[in-house]
């Protein structure tokens, strides 16, 4: 059996919210805050076994007592506008050192998720993740959507600070999203599900970095609670955000003065109007990276 079900949760009609670790973890920091906030519980989870190995071992006394694999679970709450069915994956199963999920696993584990959803009446999905966009660290992120109906984007150009992401200037209409967060998307339209990916803007120069962004989890939960009507303390995550920041500007001061000031320029692109004192190009997004995998190669890190 691949999905354990420890009680049966009393839900009508609920709306199933789906994340996965990520580029700066924006999606399951955003998924987690209002999981806490609604006080979901518990009710299931995909057994691991046939998804991933063992992440560690646990041995008392000299002797091998249980192997601990990356959980996948599922939670739900009730509001007071709709229920919630939540999953959340400390892993995306990966083939072949594939850094993204994706294959025969990534298909199966995406199906099991929506089967639980389907058995309880889901009516639609929400995945979140993260967009790598020409933004400065200083400015406020926005939030890309992507639905996986046309019958859907008259709402979803309702939502504050989005856009579309097929509307996004460079991008003609095209785009994608790696990952369970975007194959879901997918699997739920093949499903007949109706589902949104909620991705929240992260620098192109802070990509590569292994810590969080909850500067874009906050605009990915405040997009979230205002679709689903739920109102939610920012407390915590305000928190984080003031801790991130402190790091991310440490970091930028370290930077050399000429890479600081290509970086800046990103503090004038925006969405909805021509980028001052120049637009980036693509060659100088590339510029940006090379000149930042330069400048950590040559200079050593530290925690």
């Amino acid at each position: 059996m691949s999905v354990r079900i420890y009680r049966k949760p009393e839900v009508h009609s609920p709306v199933l919210i789906a994340c996965w670790p990520g580029i700066g973890n924006i999606g399951v920091i955003a998924v987690d805050t209002l999981r806490g906030t609604v006080k979901a519980e518990e009710f299931g989870e995909i057994e691991p076994w046939e998804f991933f190995y063992p992440s560690k071992v646990v041995i008392r006394n000299g002797v091998l007592k249980d192997l601990v694999f990356p959980a996948s679970k599922f939670y739900y709450a009730k509001t007071d506008e709709t229920d919630l069915i939540f999953f959340i994956g400390e892993e995306q199963p990966t083939e072949a050192g594939r850094t993204y999920a994706e294959g025969e696993k990534a298909y199966r584990m995406a199906n099991l998720v929506l089967d639980v959803a389907i058995e309880y009446g889901c009516r639609r999905v929400y995945t979140s993740g993260a967009a790598v966009a020409p933004i400065h660290h200083t400015t406020r992120p926005k939030v890309w959507v992507v639905p996986n109906s046309e019958n859907l984007v008259s709402e979803l150009k309702t939502y504050r600070n989005t856009v579309l992401m097929s509307d996004i200037e460079g991008r003609r209409g095209q785009g994608s999203i790696t990952g369970l967060n975007g194959l879901l998307l997918g699997v739920a339209k093949k499903r007949g599900l109706e589902a949104v990916c909620v991705m929240g803007e992260i620098p192109i120069y802070l990509q590569g970095f292994p810590f969080p962004y909850p500067q874009a989890s906050r605009s990915v939960l405040e997009v979230m609670t205002s679709a689903l009507h739920i109102e939610t303390e920012m407390e915590g995550i305000d928190e984080m955000v003031a801790k991130s920041e402190t790091e991310i500007n440490r970091l930028y001061e370290h930077f050399p003065s000429e890479m600081r000031e290509q970086l800046d320029r990103l503090k004038y692109v925006a969405h909805d109007e021509p980028a001052e004192p120049g637009p980036i190009t693509e060659e100088d997004k590339q510029k940006i990276l090379d000149d930042i995998d330069k400048f950590f190669k040559k200079e050593p890190r530290e925690d």
